[in-house]
């Protein structure tokens, strides 16, 4: 059996992502901070469903000693957690600046260090962290999205020169342009921006799936991904 974790398990990517390891074989437990709102997509996937609050160090370490206790270490753990509230930079309040970091960045230390605890002995396993346009520049009204994701891809970048020697491949997204979800229906694309403006969260998902499928002789590190028609 193997053992995908997504962290972050919205009802776009995140939910797309389990969907697509549970299609690979995989066993796949969803996390949020609400469990209960995961719990239609556990049973309709066969996975588990779990509570976690990312920028809590012990509640990231209870998940994955749950994870080791019911189905063994994780062979895969996305990293898909964020939070953004948009303001210009002499309204922010800093602690809604300090909560965007601490879901951000150091949630993203948390998860990734319970997941290279289970990994680099092993000597295999994939990490992946998704970031944003707003890891390579900050934007107005985005400081707090663009510091947090900023933080986040330096830290994947120093993830990755300390393990991958080691075998295990940790990578970071780049999400370029606007995710379709709920509150961007089917047909927002195409009423308003034209056919296929928004990124597919199961189109993501398939990169996620094929960056988890890697030799190690030819791993990606980073990659960015946007609609055909996104400026860049």
């Amino acid at each position: 059996m193997t053992v995908a974790v997504v962290v972050g398990a919205g009802p776009g990517l995140g939910s797309a992502l389990c969907r697509r390891f549970a299609e690979g074989g995989m066993t796949v437990v969803a996390a949020r901070r609400s469990r209960g709102e995961l719990e239609p997509l556990a049973r309709e996937i066969g996975g588990r469903a779990y509570e976690c609050d990312v920028a809590d160090a012990d509640s990231v370490t209870a998940l994955f000693e749950a994870v080791d206790r019911n189905l063994g270490p994780p062979d895969l753990v996305v990293f898909n957690a964020g939070a953004f509230r948009p303001s210009r930079v002499l309204e922010i309040d800093p602690g809604e600046f300090e909560r965007c970091w601490r879901v951000g960045c150091l949630g993203g230390l948390n998860v990734g260090q319970a997941a290279l605890k289970r990994m680099v002995p092993a000597g295999r396993g994939t990490l992946i962290l998704t970031g944003a346009t707003a890891a390579l520049r900050g934007g107005k009204g985005f400081a707090n999205l663009a510091v947090p994701k900023f933080g986040l891809r330096a830290l994947a970048q120093s993830m990755a020169r300390e393990v991958g020697p080691q075998g295990v491949h940790v990578a970071h997204t780049i999400i370029d342009g606007q995710i379709q979800n709920e509150a961007r229906g089917a047909n927002y694309s195409e009423a308003e921006r034209g056919e296929d403006a928004l990124l597919k969260p199961e189109g993501i998902a398939e990169t996620y799936w094929q960056l988890h499928q890697q030799p190690r002789s030819a791993w990606t590190h980073e990659l960015d991904l946007r609609p055909w028609m996104e400026p860049f």
